[in-house]
């Protein structure tokens, strides 16, 4: 499953772990688990918690189970979050593809990227799908900075010349529509 929902990327990885901690190791509600991230990493609302929420679950760093969320005993290593990044987040793969040696600005490419938005987020939100796409493409290279997979440079983005050459490639499989 790849999840959709990429929240603004912290200064520091150290953040990941932070947010993995709020999450209960008894399982808890949304609602309790976002009033713990709320509460322990000041959080604005809840819509911030809820999304960050989605995105521990995509890095695999928590699970929901039937009774609610729980945290993973997973580390959040560099190597675990990269592949977890690039396998379970809607467009991580998609936004690495279009970046080479050459860089570019976050614009060009959402200019790459956007064929690749599923049709449905069209009919969605007919007069803002594109920012909204165009903004979570501008976190995920965010994320990926972060994470080591591309480098900012002053005139746009590149692959990481430290990034793993191993192969690393999305899975694919089915998306999450991003309402958890």
């Amino acid at each position: 499953m790849r999840f959709k929902l990429v929240p603004e990327p912290p200064d520091a990885t150290a953040r990941l772990a932070e947010a993995q901690r709020a999450v209960p190791l008894v399982p808890g509600t949304e609602d309790d688990c976002c009033a713990r991230l709320m509460r322990r990493l000041d959080f604005p609302s809840r819509d911030v918690a809820r999304t960050w929420l989605t995105f521990l679950r995509a890095l695999e760093l928590i699970e929901e189970r039937d009774a609610g969320f729980v945290r993973r005993a997973q580390d959040p290593t560099t190597e675990h979050l990269r592949r977890a990044f690039i396998d379970r987040v809607y467009g991580a793969q998609e936004v690495l593809d279009v970046l080479g040696p050459e860089p570019q600005d976050a614009d060009a490419v959402f200019e790459r990227f956007e064929e690749r938005v599923p049709e449905w987020e069209h009919y969605k939100d007919p007069a803002g799908w594109r920012e909204t796409w165009r903004g979570r493409v501008g976190r995920l290279l965010e994320w990926a900075v972060l994470l080591g997979l591309a480098d900012r440079r002053q005139e746009g983005y590149v692959v990481s010349e430290t990034a793993p050459s191993d192969g690393v490639e999305g899975s694919g499989g089915e998306d999450e529509d991003g309402t958890r």
